[in-house]
């Protein structure tokens, strides 16, 4: 599966290793999950990894965004983006569902409530869905059974 994971999700993963992101850790540590990033995604992380609440100094910001770069394809545009997306509320948000698009992804892994309500408005639906770190690996779960079948 090809996925795109918000911020608050990279950081749950890499630096508080929260218990619903283990499944992530392990689909993307098998193979089975692809993650994809860009210039503006990556500036958002470098960013909030120098916030003060998440007590990182600048090697263990190193460490988080050399974790990061592990396992994380870059997926940058080729030409102008015209997606016929619908708007995120917070604008910030927007680059997740453009890069989506651009990586043809299938889901988008957030903790963010303003995207999680965008995943259930219908008038322009996305060729991906919108979820929770849970919700994701519930999915990714399924995609391998099926798979094996």
């Amino acid at each position: 599966m090809r996925a795109v994971l918000d911020t608050n999700i990279v950081i749950d993963l890499l630096h508080f290793a929260d218990p619903q992101t283990l499944a992530l850790q392990q689909a993307i540590a098998r193979g089975t999950l692809h993650c994809f990033t860009d210039r503006p995604c990556l500036a958002e992380l470098q960013r909030v990894c120098t916030y003060p609440q998440f007590g990182l100094d600048a090697a263990a910001q190193g460490v988080l965004l050399d974790g990061y770069a592990s396992f994380v394809t870059h997926c940058e545009p080729d030409a102008v983006e015209d997606y016929p997306l619908p708007r995120c509320r917070d604008a910030d948000d927007q680059k997740f569902l453009i890069l989506g698009m651009r990586c043809r992804a299938d889901l988008l892994i957030t903790r963010d409530r303003r995207l999680l309500q965008l995943a259930r408005q219908r008038r322009l639906p996305l060729p991906f869905v919108i979820v929770t770190a849970s919700a994701a690996s519930g999915l990714i779960a399924e995609s391998a059974t099926a798979a094996i079948a």
